[in-house]
């Protein structure tokens, strides 16, 4: 019995043992191989078993560089509708300079009696009202909440000097945040970013109507001068009551966006006054020369309204374009710095592998 136990385990032996004649055939050896197995093969990507840690890390990068795709592609449409107001800009630009010769050379044929029209006589400031002009939307960085602190000051100024005080509001940022907090508003308007003629009508009639009533002494506005793609200032001018002088002798700036190798930039071109129109003596008008210029002014007010609506848009379009390059930056960076963290947790992962399998391998000798 002990023998015939001792030749079945020599057999046993001996079926698994390698000689060297093993891989050696009169035949050639061949693979048999299907395309499909190899494509197959090529796509097949390495299943990496890591830790919790590592894989949050990866899905976190997804997660940052799908933000990055949203807010360049934020930042494209923000040119194109900055490229849109300046058009708008320069298609209102002739009327505008006819409107200032027309008026600069009826003030030189009046002299002294164009300062008795309402809208060009100063009174004693009693009670003013704000216009206040903000954006829609948010993700444009501190362009609202500038505008806003800048309202908050100049009210504060105005009650401090005894003062009255009332609001216009534009924009729904301005509607929201002064409704809450209790401030008189007399009239809201809501004009988007597309603003027109008929918007800026409806607001300087109203404008209008209170100052002629007697219900406001002086009308200031307070909107966002546009000077680059990077730089914008919250401002605050007298509206009515007119300066004569302001309008015939105000300049005006024109700017175009450009762009070099991706990169934006602003062409500023300064325009000079518009050289008064010159009216011989002799004329005769149909009209009083004061209903002319009376007549003038509502509309020299309507495009003033206009022009200062697409120069806020224009600051606030800027704006977003500046901070969604600042988000998407910071969202490279970011990803940046978590493909650094996800590496090497993946080597720490692969490491500590390496250790166990090396420590049960040594366990077993």
């Amino acid at each position: 019995m002990k023998f015939l136990a001792f030749a079945s385990i020599l057999a046993t032996a001996t079926a698994f043992t390698v000689t060297p004649n093993a891989f050696t055939a009169n035949t050639p050896f061949r693979l048999d191989v299907q395309e499909s197995d190899v494509g197959a093969h090529r796509s097949r990507k390495a299943t990496i078993v890591m830790d919790g840690k590592a894989n949050a890390i990866r899905d976190r990068i997804v997660t940052v560089k799908n933000t990055k795709k949203i807010t360049e592609a934020m930042r494209l449409v923000a040119a194109a509708k900055v490229r849109r107001a300046q058009d708008a800009v320069l298609a209102t630009r002739p009327f505008s300079e006819t409107l200032q010769s027309v008026f600069g050379g009826l003030i030189q044929r009046l002299g002294t009696e164009a300062s008795e029209l309402p809208l060009l006589t100063q009174r004693d400031v009693k009670k003013v009202t704000l216009v206040v002009i903000s954006g829609d939307r948010g993700l444009c960085g501190g362009y609202n909440t500038y505008i806003i602190r800048k309202a908050e000051q100049r009210f504060a100024q105005l009650k401090a000097a005894g003062v009255e005080c009332d609001m216009i509001l534009i924009g729904k940022k301005a509607i929201k945040y002064f409704n809450r907090r209790g401030y008189p508003i007399r009239k809201e308007f809501e004009t988007g970013q597309n603003p027109d003629s008929k918007q800026a009508l409806a607001i300087s009639e109203e404008l209008l109507t209170t100052y002629l009533s007697g219900e406001a002494d002086a009308v200031e506005l307070i909107y966002t001068k546009f000077l680059t793609l990077i730089a914008s200032t919250p401002s605050v001018r007298t509206l009515i009551p007119f300066s004569a002088s302001e309008i015939t002798q105000s300049g005006d700036e024109v700017f175009q966006l450009t762009s070099d190798q991706g990169k934006f930039g602003v062409e500023r071109e300064d325009l000079g006054a518009a050289e008064p129109q010159e009216f011989p003596n002799d004329m005769i008008f149909e009209q009083d020369p004061i209903q002319i210029v009376n007549s003038i002014l509502p509309l020299y007010l309507n495009g003033q309204i206009l022009r200062t609506l697409q120069e806020s848009v224009a600051s606030e379009l800027a704006a977003r374009m500046q901070s969604m390059q600042s988000a998407s930056d910071n969202a490279g960076e970011l990803a940046k710095q978590l493909s650094l963290q996800y590496n090497r947790a993946r080597q720490a992962s692969v490491t500590a592998e390496i250790l166990e399998i090396v420590a049960g391998a040594m366990a077993l000798e």
